[in-house]
């Protein structure tokens, strides 16, 4: 059995697919420290200045650019709070529409690629990592439209929540040309893999040279950033490929035990589909107090997939909607992280402000999460 468990750890390490694992990280750490992470929400801002509710799209907006480099919903969390939030404060925002904005826009790291979730998914699994990338783009995109629809809602029944913005220095054309790399890195990555010309390694490998060229080019990378980005990755590399061993190892043993097989068998006999599916929502939202993202994913990893078999799904499937709840639960009372880790980033602004704003976005997102559940071509 210890050699069977050492040969499945052996065959992680040697998976193509792991290689993705620096890639992303290195691409996201270089992004952010070339500036081009948040660019997508600075242009977003220009473009909609003027209209109520402008700048809680745009930090939606940014949230969802930030991810299209950096891959982790906590990271966007944290970092667009400080750039998003404090302007619409400024301008006179409802504090809750302007926290919850940046907690639920930050949830679309976890769908777009390079979603560090949807790569941990496909090498725990053995599932391709370019099909969970390809399968997390619809629920994004309907995530997506969810959520500035909830923004538009609150701003026409309540327009003093979300006062226009002051004309802002920048001009649009400026913001425009700021703006270009995001969208590029993201069709090369996203283009590259639904094309089939391009693998997920060489595609992240193509945006990484990209992002560094990009960056010289604009000589926003001095050799100190470079280095700090470097470091960084290494570090969290090392942290990402330890916690993987360790899961595959769990998951080898706890497949030993049959138990996750004989726990979907007595709850897909019993239950309807949907029932099932909030029964493993719940456990995310329980787990979501004590744990990450990364350690929810392989708690609930064994249990969602022969969940998934035993109703005659694909694994894809049943990556996509776990990582969907995980997200849901990452901003739900008592205690959602992104909530917390935004509340904590931004000065004068309550943990409850921001799970309050988060309730009026939860509609839309358990609509994308049913839709799911009752249709898995969606993914």
């Amino acid at each position: 059995m210890l050699e069977q468990a050492w040969g499945q750890a052996v065959a992680l390490l040697a998976a193509p697919d792991l290689l993705t694992v620096p890639l992303v990280l290195l691409l996201g750490n270089l992004a952010f420290y070339a500036g081009f992470a948040t660019r997508v929400h600075d242009a977003a801002a220009v473009l909609l200045q003027g209209r109520g509710g402008g700048l809680a799209i745009a930090a939606i907006l940014g949230c969802a650019g930030f991810a299209a480099t950096c891959g982790s919903s906590v990271a966007c969390a944290a970092t667009m709070s400080r750039i998003a939030v404090p302007p619409m404060l400024r301008t006179g925002y409802d504090p809750r529409l302007a926290g919850a904005s940046v907690a639920v826009g930050s949830t679309l790291g976890a769908l777009l690629p390079p979603s560090m979730l949807l790569i941990l998914w496909g090498l725990l699994t053995g599932t391709p990592v370019a099909a969970m990338f390809l399968a997390g783009l619809l629920p994004a995109a309907l995530s997506l439209a969810g959520m500035i629809a909830v923004v538009l809602w609150w701003v026409h029944h309540e327009p003093e929540a979300a006062p226009p913005s002051q004309s802002m220095s920048l001009p649009r054309n400026d913001a425009l040309r700021a703006v270009w790399p995001a969208p590029v890195l993201f069709g090369i990555l996203v283009g590259g893999i639904w094309s089939g010309l391009l693998s997920p390694t060489a595609a992240l490998s193509a945006c990484t040279i990209m992002t560094l060229a990009f960056a010289a080019l604009q000589r926003r990378l001095t050799p100190e950033t470079l280095g700090a980005a470097l470091r960084d990755c290494l570090w969290q590399t090392g942290i990402i490929l330890l916690t993987l061993i360790a899961a595959r190892l769990f998951l080898f043993f706890l497949d030993m035990t049959g138990v996750p097989d004989l726990l979907a068998q007595a709850m897909t006999q019993g239950l309807p589909r949907l029932a099932v599916i909030l029964l493993l929502g719940l456990a995310c939202v329980l787990l979501g107090l004590l744990a990450k993202p990364m350690v929810m994913l392989v708690l609930i990893l064994p249990f969602a997939l022969a969940i998934a078999r035993a109703y005659g799904l694909d694994a894809v499937w049943a990556g996509v909607l776990l990582v969907k709840m995980i997200e849901i639960a990452l901003i739900l009372p008592p205690l959602g992280l992104n909530a917390l880790v935004i509340a904590a980033a931004v000065r004068d602004m309550p943990l409850r402000s921001v799970l309050a704003g988060v309730g009026r976005f939860l509609f839309p997102d358990l609509l994308v999460l049913a839709a799911l559940a009752l249709f898995p071509v969606l993914a």
